[in-house]
């Protein structure tokens, strides 16, 4: 028998006291789950539910000591009555093309934190870490691992402006006019889930683009070769405003977040960070270092 889906924009009403405990996206990032972002996003997906009930909006308020939460069916572990500080871990990661910027993936397809986890150490080292932003399966570079979500979300929510920086290589001859036309912003429709139409257009704007130069073949035609940087990404922004303007990209790399560079890894190998390179990327974030 078919399990019917849940109803879209529902939380029930035990979970709508903010008395109750801690908000629901919280408790999964703490938990390792995703960034808190990603997690109001599998929350609205209709992927969490609390003691046996669909929870697919937002507020929600849950007690993680006594709430069963389950995400895609699978229990979050409940935390012991004593607290402790959970360190803090810190992973640059060179991203390979077919690999996901998730946790888990129902298809069971290959993801960032399969890549740590196969490595000498690894298991240990993914245990709760997630992935800060995301880039499609097709594109390659840096990618931040981590279990802090103070400084994901910051590294990650437009409100900060933290600068991300991509090479793009794209098919056709682009111009200073083109040029123009992405840093002064182009409007890209948005859905608010997959089975609903269109709800919104929103303007997306490249920081700035500089043409690295063109070449020609004739087995492949004009390729030209971008330095792209973002301050405020949308899903697939790079992808779906060149195509806007008729250019496919070929390949697209991020080579930079923040003062974060990806330099000396090959693609599929991680490092950890620094304490130097943590102390910069939060102070890149507008916070206080702690390390």
């Amino acid at each position: 028998m078919t399990q019917a889906r849940p109803k879209r924009g529902t939380v029930p009403a035990e979970f709508t006291d903010a008395a109750r405990g801690i908000r629901l996206q919280k408790v999964l990032a703490e938990a390792g789950v995703a960034s808190r972002r990603d997690c109001e996003s599998l929350i609205t997906a209709g992927r969490v539910t609390v003691n046996g009930k669909p929870v697919t909006a937002l507020p929600a308020w849950v007690a993680p000591e006594h709430d069963r939460v389950e995400v895609d069916g699978q229990p979050l572990p409940r935390p012991s009555r004593k607290r402790t500080a959970t360190k803090k871990t810190y992973l640059l990661l060179h991203k390979p093309r077919r690999v996901l910027c998730t946790n888990r993936d129902p298809q069971g397809r290959r993801t960032v934190i399969d890549l740590v986890a196969s490595t000498e150490g690894g298991p240990a080292i993914a245990k709760r870490l997630f992935p800060v932003g995301r880039l499609d399966a097709d594109s390659t570079g840096l990618i931040l691992l981590t279990n802090d979500g103070q400084l994901a979300n910051r590294l990650t929510h437009p409100r900060y402006e933290v600068a991300k920086q991509y090479r793009a290589s794209v098919r056709g001859k682009l111009t200073e006019g083109d040029v123009q036309r992405l840093q002064r912003g182009l409007y890209l429709a948005h859905q608010a889930s997959a089975d609903a139409k269109p709800v919104r257009v929103k303007r997306a704007a490249m920081a700035s683009v500089k043409l690295l130069g063109h070449t020609r073949d004739r087995a492949r035609g004009d390729r030209t070769s971008l330095l792209i940087t973002l301050r405020e990404g949308q899903n697939r922004e790079i992808r779906r405003m060149l195509a806007r303007l008729g250019h496919k990209v070929r390949r697209l790399q991020r080579i930079a977040i923040g003062p974060l560079k990806l330099k000396g890894l090959a693609v599929g190998e991680w490092r950890c960070l620094t304490a130097s390179e943590v102390k910069r990327l939060y102070k890149a974030a507008g916070l206080e270092p702690h390390v």
